[in-house]
């Protein structure tokens, strides 16, 4: 039996996905953030040494990272799977594969760094300090992100707006694996500033991705994708 060790409000809500998608058997163990510092708990070191999420277990083996998760439940249990499940990852040497390895890297190797920063720097002002410091803290994060991170996020919104102009999924007319990683992003995104809701075809993906019946029941059993 496959374990999602699950993380609420994090990246693991896009395994709960594909395995959805896959019509696999699992179940979830859910951990809650710590309340104040919104970090993993500590349980989470016995699955893994480094306690982050997602991690799953399936028999003995762990498997941690997003991507090496996704690559793994596709490549293992894929090809027993029916309909167009079974053709989420692409054959190599195709324009196809190419785009899917793209954007597997690129989801967390560009992307997510900007929208990381993005939510710390929104958190800063809001954490407890010496009330002659907030105004500080809130004039600072606003200049970071006014000059260094909304110019990278306003980009990446019109980088990935282009290319869904162009076909109806990251790697070209069907649903591949290179759309779960993708689709953390894509989330937080929408949730993260004007950017991305001005983008009519960012916004059709987005939901186009919520209306399908998997997406929707990994949200039932995962809850909300994104931290507030």
């Amino acid at each position: 039996m496959i374990t999602v060790h699950h993380l609420e409000t994090s990246r693991s809500q896009r395994v709960l996905w594909l395995l959805e998608e896959l019509g696999l058997p699992y179940e979830i163990k859910l951990y809650k953030r710590d309340p104040k510092t919104k970090l993993a708990p500590p349980e989470l070191k016995k699955i893994h040494p480094l306690g982050k999420s997602p991690v799953i277990t399936d028999g003995d083996l762990v498997v941690a990272e997003s991507g090496a998760i996704l690559e793994y439940l596709a490549e293992r249990y894929g090809p027993q799977a029916q309909g167009e499940a079974a053709q989420l990852l692409t054959q190599p040497g195709t324009p196809e594969h190419m785009q899917l390895r793209y954007w597997m890297h690129y989801a967390e190797g560009s992307l997510m760094n900007w929208l990381v920063m993005k939510l710390v720097f929104m958190t800063i002002p809001t954490q407890p300090m010496p009330f002659f410091a907030r105004p500080i803290a809130r004039i600072l994060c606003q200049q970071v992100q006014a000059k260094l991170i909304d110019p990278n996020l306003t980009a990446a919104a019109g980088f990935i707006e282009s290319h869904l102009a162009k076909q109806a999924w990251f790697a070209g007319d069907r649903l591949t694996l290179a759309d779960f990683q993708m689709s953390f992003a894509v989330a937080a995104l929408m949730s993260r500033g004007d950017m991305a809701a001005q983008c009519p075809h960012i916004k059709a993906y987005f939901k186009k991705m919520e209306a399908r019946p998997a997406y929707q029941r990994a949200l039932a059993k995962g809850g909300p994708v994104i931290m507030s």
